[in-house]
């Protein structure tokens, strides 16, 4: 069993020396901004152009989903998100430390990303993963 977490996805990266981000792959020729590595860009077409980059860590959200009904023993109702990223990136995620009422949350309203444990998930071996989520900007 290790002590460091898993990453819940292969675009969060958990170095040793350093805070965890979410990496994602920018187009050379376009400047457009993937999850998952590629070779060629799905907006241009450039071929051998794709490059890792850091992605912001704040954004807005650009829609939702309050969430009232999932798989056994995950907890309702949650609120799933679409963000655009500061950095143009857009990524889905769960939005926390908010009340998952429409009341409470508005259309590009501000947000940063946080990576905490992945609701207490483990793999077989007892490693636990380290997940993202999003929360209103302070």
């Amino acid at each position: 069993m290790s002590n460091k977490p898993l990453p819940v996805v292969d675009f969060l990266k958990i170095p040793d020396d350093a805070d965890p981000y979410l990496e994602g792959h920018k187009c050379g020729a376009c400047g457009a901004i993937f999850l998952g590595e590629r070779t060629v860009c799905s907006k241009c077409g450039a071929r051998d152009q794709m490059q890792a980059v850091k992605l912001s860590n704040r954004g807005k959200l650009y829609s939702y989903s309050i969430v009232y009904r999932s798989f056994p023993g995950i907890e309702v109702p949650y609120i799933s998100a679409v963000i655009d990223l500061d950095d143009g990136a857009t990524l889905k995620g769960n939005l926390i430390n908010v009340e998952p009422d429409p009341a409470n949350i508005e259309f590009d309203m501000p947000v940063e990303v946080v990576f905490d444990d992945a609701l207490g998930r483990k793999d077989r071996d007892g490693n636990s993963y380290l997940s993202y989520f999003f929360q209103p900007a302070a």
